[in-house]
């Protein structure tokens, strides 16, 4: 049994393994490391009921202040990592100091993808640091988004709310078409639409730049827009700095086996970080989700044990726009045979993805019993 667990970065994936090393019974130290000064939260409710300054602050925690020394986990806020001497088993901190480890679990997270040609950074919205600059850059002004997946759809809901005037400016044919067929994307953009919220699709950006109190973008074609503030919401991209300085390989995330391990012994990696191994698919796949973070965390928590990890399960999520909840588990592809319950173009639809004759994906409107059980379906095939 290892002395001592440390774990970097206190998202789900972090603060979940945490969790499961105390349920499973572990006794050693275990230390949980945040960049991020707050309690360990809810990120997903970052891009909705945290900006529209709506959200109850203990509903937003994943555990209350008391819980976290109660289990015997040492939460350490406001520390990051600079990099880890794997040959000493050491994590040093940016600002002096170090910490040694029996077992190392990495869960970075995720970045913020950079607007490709933009010269000057862009505001983002990753973590609650974020929140107050963003909610007073749109606060009865104009925004003018860059990306209509998950994140720039929910701000765009969260900032019309707030009184703002959005334009989404999106590379793709339709909105969330990383998780959904057009079908489902087209009902998006009518439902942005309905709320004042114009989605631009097949923009690609030449040029984004600031021009006195304002921001004007242009896209290669020469078409322009202008707004108060701006947000860059193209993406993420694995954060594996600090892997890469312990000698761990990464490509698109921090590559690890079915067991979380990584290709350093005593290292292990879970959650958006991870580019884990899947045998049915023969290739490495990085989730972003937070059930998925969730469920990594869990399971790299197992693997460190020496315990057998829960299997990965159904990747699957939620989004939810104007009071409408999408719902998607699954993988979709362009080239996947539909099935279409319900009815297109409005807030009650069901699409099931086909390919090959088996069930590859999921995703639901304004139907949750029906959600649960296709996503059941998908389990129980995979």
């Amino acid at each position: 049994m290892t002395e001592r667990i440390v774990i970097v970065g206190a998202g789900v994936a972090g603060a979940t393994a945490a969790k499961t090393l105390r349920s499973s019974g572990y006794d050693g130290e275990v230390v949980l490391l945040s960049a991020e000064r707050s309690l360990p939260y809810r990120r997903p409710m970052v891009s909705k009921e945290l900006l529209a300054g709506t959200a109850v602050e203990r509903r937003t925690l994943l555990e209350i202040a008391e819980f976290w020394p109660e289990r015997g986990i040492e939460l350490r806020t406001g520390v990051t990592v600079e990099s880890i001497d794997a040959d000493r088993a050491v994590v040093r901190m940016l600002y002096g100091g170090e910490i040694g480890y029996d077992a190392l679990l990495l869960a970075t997270g995720a970045r913020p993808r950079a607007l490709p040609g933009v010269r000057h950074g862009l505001p983002v919205l990753r973590g609650r640091d974020d929140i107050e600059a963003l909610r007073r850059a749109i606060d009865g002004g104009s925004l003018l988004i860059a990306g209509a997946g998950l994140i720039g759809c929910e701000v765009a809901a969260t900032a019309a709310k707030l009184g703002a005037r959005v334009t989404v400016l999106h590379a793709g044919v339709t909105p969330l078409d990383r998780i959904a067929p057009p079908i489902i994307g087209e009902y998006i953009r009518k439902l942005h639409a309905d709320n004042g919220v114009d989605i631009h699709g097949e923009v690609l950006l030449a040029e984004v730049e600031q021009i006195g109190n304002a921001v004007r973008a242009t896209s290669t074609d020469g078409r322009e827009w202008r707004a108060g503030a701006a947000l860059v919401a193209i993406g993420a991209v694995a954060d594996t700095a600090v892997a890469e300085t312990a000698g761990v390989k990464v490509d698109d995330g921090i590559l690890v086996d079915e067991a979380y391990r990584t290709s350093v012994p005593g290292i292990f990696a879970a959650g958006d970080a991870a580019a884990r191994f899947d045998s049915g698919l023969n290739a490495y796949v990085r989730e972003e989700h937070w059930n998925s973070a969730q469920a990594q965390g869990a399971a790299a928590a197992q693997s460190m044990l020496g315990l057998p990890p829960t299997p990965a399960g159904v990747c699957w999520g939620w989004s939810t726009q104007y009071g409408i909840t999408v719902q998607f588990a699954g993988r979709i592809r362009l080239d996947d045979d539909l099935e279409v319950w319900g009815t297109p173009g409005t807030p009650d639809i069901t699409v099931r993805a086909m390919r090959d004759g088996c069930l590859r994906g999921v995703v639901s409107v304004g139907r949750p019993a029906e959600f649960r059980a296709v996503r059941d379906e998908l389990a129980a095939q995979s």
